[in-house]
């Protein structure tokens, strides 16, 4: 696992590709999440994040030259929301052999207007019943799905598979999301909560010290965030002070 820093990007090859782009290559560096960006000062027609291991797309600032994002070889099962926020000139987006796995993953691409061309060959998705048709009608703007030209028919073909109540149906019922775990939500989330719980109960503590001595003690304690494993604030059996007690947390 590599982070991806600034000073990686500055080392990274940049060059100008077969059509003229800028492109900027972070091709095989064990890079797990897109993050600090903005190193690159917006000076990439192209990014080629080929060969890593990222399971989200997100984590961009606004990059207006961005045109093209090339992920094959990854891991990717989720496409955060509001690209189009941070990427507003994003046309072309391969994600070729990756781990999107339902038809409702694509759903945030939908926003996305500016994007003419998706690959999504050699993913669990590409397997699905209706899988073309699908993609097609929920991104009317797509004008090249996995290398191939939509026509025109494929285009009525799908507004009257969808068309009606059935169609309504059938659309609900193949367009399901993922469930997808990403390693570390849960355990950030718990952690935050801890935090919190550390925070409130030196608060309590600070408001029934009985010394300034303890209260001195408590406040450093809270503006260093240097909370113990955990930290448990009770009321004593006489109810007249706060107790703060370090617990070790099960690792």
């Amino acid at each position: 696992m590599v982070k991806l820093t600034a000073d990686l990007i500055a080392m990274a090859p940049q060059f100008t590709n077969a059509v003229k782009d800028r492109e900027l290559d972070l091709r095989g560096n064990r890079i797990t999440i897109l993050e600090n960006l903005g190193a690159t000062l917006d000076q990439f027609d192209t990014i080629d994040f080929s060969d890593n291991g990222i399971r989200k797309l997100e984590g961009f600032p606004l990059l207006r030259r961005l045109k093209c994002i090339l992920l094959n070889n990854n891991q990717l099962c989720r496409i955060g929301s509001n690209l189009e926020d941070s990427l507003p000139m994003l046309e072309e987006l391969i994600l070729t052999c990756n781990n999107m796995q339902e038809l409702g993953d694509i759903e945030p691409l939908s926003t996305v207007k500016t994007l003419k061309s998706l690959c999504l060959l050699k993913n669990p998705i590409a397997n699905k019943k209706h899988y073309r048709l699908y993609v097609i009608y929920k991104l009317p703007h797509i004008k090249l799905l996995d290398f191939l030209k939509v026509k025109e028919k494929e285009r009525i073909a799908a507004e009257k598979l969808f068309a009606g109540s059935q169609g309504k149906d059938l659309l609900n019922e193949i367009g399901k999301k993922s469930k997808t775990f990403m390693p570390g939500e849960k355990l950030e989330e718990a952690k935050a909560a801890v935090t919190n719980s550390h925070a409130n109960a030196i608060k309590e503590a600070i408001a029934k010290a009985n010394t300034l001595e303890e209260v001195q003690r408590l406040e450093v304690m809270l503006k260093a965030g240097q909370y113990p494993d955990n930290i448990i604030a009770s009321d004593n059996a006489g109810g007249d002070e706060m107790e703060v007690e370090e617990v070790e947390m099960e690792s």
